[in-house]
């Protein structure tokens, strides 16, 4: 095997400048893909001008809680794969566990390459004392962080903002190099479509002959309020399901600044049973309509999406359902089919042609029946692993 072909796998510690090569491995492996859109830049390293704290960047609050390291793999010159390994602290003492996560998974079709990657991972994360490594994530797997998992089934459509695309090979590189499943999450794709809307409807009529139960849209004016409810809401909806961990103060006013750039109020909205806080229900207009890629032009920067997003921010057609949970003393009273109901006829009068319901635990029955009654289609599943160290 001569030199120019011989694999390299170097450590990046947080800080590294090699962190800019890390960001732009997908770019490399992906251009051309028309169904692949990467984050922002941004997102990864920080900009003072768009006002984003970069997640590799030390400077971001998840580092607060957390050890983190990043492999690069090498062929010769050829960037060929990427990988992070991370001990999130917090996570590990909401559940008493000693649990460590690879993340930023991106490799070409090349099992050596694969496996050094999570090898080094394996042996950095067993070095601080973890007994079972899962991912992958962005960092680390807790239910509300972006980008988790590897889509393994629908692979002929792009993602919505926040979730991942990738080749199909990535799943059985990862089951090739030992890893197991570990948990499925769905994507519903739902189409106003008049019988749903009918039978939304009619649920929503018996259940407000039983009770009372109120609906309202978001207030943009009392935004930082407003996200107070929503993670007040998420945090007591969802502390029974896999992989959640509690919303944090940073990341409640990340929230609020993602929705007050691209939030259409009037499908976001809260539930009151006799005047009580009882559910929330969020979709956003997806920002990824505006921010794929134009491979055509040599500089779509970072700079160059964002102005198209605002651009075409009021014209996007498609919706991510971002959030959705109901309180547990108010569940099985019939919450949700009132806010399906007000969600459905507002996002048809406002135009909205169509909207994903994601990511959606595989064993999580009720939300799963709820988005089907909508008139939902399972159309993407997402999968993440693990293995023992």
């Amino acid at each position: 095997m001569g030199a120019a072909s011989r694999l390299a796998l170097e450590e990046l510690p947080l800080g590294d400048r090699r962190l800019r090569q890390f960001a732009r491995v997908p770019w490399m492996l992906h251009a051309g893909d028309p169904h692949w859109i990467p984050p922002l830049t941004a997102e990864l390293l920080g900009s003072r001008l768009l006002g984003l704290t970069g997640l590799l960047t030390p400077e971001h609050p998840y580092h607060r809680h957390a050890e983190v390291t990043h492999f690069l793999a090498r062929r010769g010159r050829q960037l060929i794969g990427r990988l992070s390994a991370a001990v999130n602290h917090r996570y590990n003492e909401h559940y008493d566990e000693r649990l460590g996560f690879f993340g930023f998974f991106e490799c070409a079709q090349d099992g050596e390459a694969a496996q050094a990657m999570l090898d080094g991972a394996a042996e950095w994360l067993a070095r601080r004392g973890m007994a079972a490594m899962r991912g992958p994530g962005g960092y680390s797997n807790a239910t509300h962080e972006p980008h988790q998992a590897v889509l393994i089934d629908g692979f002929d459509t792009p993602p919505t903002v926040e979730l991942t695309y990738n080749p199909p090979y990535y799943g059985p590189l990862l089951e090739s190099c030992g890893l197991a499943k570990v948990k499925d999450y769905h994507a519903y794709w739902v189409t106003p479509d008049e019988a749903a809307r009918r039978r939304v409807r009619d649920l929503a009529a018996r259940v407000l002959a039983k009770r009372s139960v109120e609906t309202r849209s978001l207030n943009r004016a009392r935004l930082g309020d407003e996200v107070a409810h929503i993670v007040e809401v998420y945090n007591e909806a969802w502390s029974a399901n896999w992989g959640f961990l509690p919303i944090t103060d940073a990341e409640a006013d990340a929230l609020a600044a993602s929705l007050r750039f691209i939030a259409d109020p009037e499908i976001i909205r809260f539930a009151y049973v006799n005047g009580e806080l009882a559910a929330v229900l969020g979709a956003l207009p997806d920002p990824n309509v505006a921010l794929r890629p134009r491979w055509a032009r040599l500089l779509d920067t970072d700079i160059v999406r964002v102005a198209r997003l605002m651009a075409m921010r009021r014209r996007i057609r498609a919706l991510r359902l971002m959030f959705f949970g109901i309180r547990p003393r108010y569940r099985r009273m019939g919450v949700d089919a009132v806010l399906f109901r007000d969600i459905y006829e507002c996002a048809a009068r406002r135009g909205y042609r169509g909207g994903e319901a994601s990511m959606l635990l595989e064993n999580n029955d009720m939300i799963l029946r709820a988005s089907e009654i909508m008139g939902g289609e399972k159309y993407k599943t997402w999968r993440i692993y693990e293995t023992q160290l």
